[in-house]
């Protein structure tokens, strides 16, 4: 029986890995680009900008590589040049523009610049802005070239990871000594699952941090709700006591030690308010809960909690 076992559970490994192997690869929408448009870009005016940066939004979508991001290391940005401006010989007269679009994908925190791609379109319109908008409408998110530049981007992300993957997890630990557990687990989450071998490592190690999470957690609250308790030793202090507790992770290891001073709380209320009191649950946390959503939860609330407005260093770029 135990032989059983072990073969069905290599041969359900073996397929998970084959799974992941196969789909992740495709799977660029782990990888998500953000959208920056510099404000020095020659001769955009606000609606040029949005117009543009819709275009970077288009492509990155277009390629599997669009939506929002609670890390925004990684962006898809373009320079402007306007090369030509010129009044057709109509009636009316008509702008011309002819502009070159570079495009870049790179490491926007650190400014590492990846892919380039230049594109050369044009546009008319009945004023400058009207045929500067024109012509970004010309730039084709299905082009080949653009497609072959994301894919140049995407895979030296990867590369990225692979390649900085044992500095993430020592960065990790350093957090961890800080008890900075939701930026440790956000730093390790963070890594797309397409970087299959860099992600399994980063996963394997966010299990013992977690846990470290909601043990240091469970003191703190565990230490603040006896205070409070001790303090009041009334109906109102053990609300506000029992709040505390509630939100206590079920599988932290002090957890029965709040189970046991909510039934000290309820004892002693009974005795002096002559009232049941018990313990609310704010949630039930299933014993057979999905981990990695629980590690990815933590990650992307502390992403979100961050500063929405980032300063990108792409000085060099162009």
């Amino acid at each position: 029986m135990r032989k059983l076992i072990t073969v069905l559970f290599i041969l359900a490994a073996t397929i998970s890995y084959s799974q992941n192997n196969k789909g992740k690869v495709d799977d660029m929408g782990r990888i998500v680009l953000n959208a920056y448009v510099p404000d020095q870009t020659d001769g955009l005016t606000s609606s040029a900008k949005n117009s543009l940066e819709n275009k970077l939004n288009q492509i990155a979508t277009s390629t599997g590589m669009g939506g929002g991001a609670s890390n925004p290391r990684f962006i898809i940005t373009a320079n402007v040049v306007v090369l030509t401006k010129d009044i057709t010989p109509t009636a009316p007269p008509m702008q011309a523009y002819t502009l070159d679009v570079t495009l870049y994908i790179g490491d926007g925190i650190d400014g590492k610049k990846f892919a380039s791609q230049t594109t050369t379109v044009k546009g008319v319109g009945e004023n400058e802005t009207r045929a500067y908008m024109a012509a970004l409408k010309n730039l084709n998110p299905n082009d080949a070239k653009i497609k072959s530049f994301v894919e140049s981007g995407k895979s030296k992300i990867i590369e990225y990871y692979n390649t900085n993957c044992d500095f993430i997890l020592k960065e990790a630990q350093t957090l961890i000594t800080q008890k900075e557990f939701d930026y440790a687990i956000y730093k390790l989450t963070g890594v797309p699952e397409v970087c299959l071998e860099c992600y399994n490592k980063c996963m394997t190690a966010v299990g013992p941090i977690y846990q470290q999470k909601i043990d240091f957690e469970c003191k703190t609250k565990l230490t603040e709700a006896n205070t409070i308790w001790s303090a009041g030793q009334s109906w109102d202090a053990a609300e506000r006591a029992g709040a505390i507790l509630s939100t206590i992770d079920p599988d932290a290891t002090c957890y029965k030690d709040s189970k046991v001073l909510a039934e000290k709380i309820g004892k002693r209320i009974l005795e002096v308010d002559k009232r049941e009191w018990s313990l609310k649950v704010e949630k039930e946390v299933d014993l057979q809960r999905d981990m990695i959503k629980a590690y990815r939860d933590v990650g992307t609330a502390y992403g979100n909690g961050q500063p929405k407005t980032v300063t990108y260093n792409v000085s060099g770029w162009w």
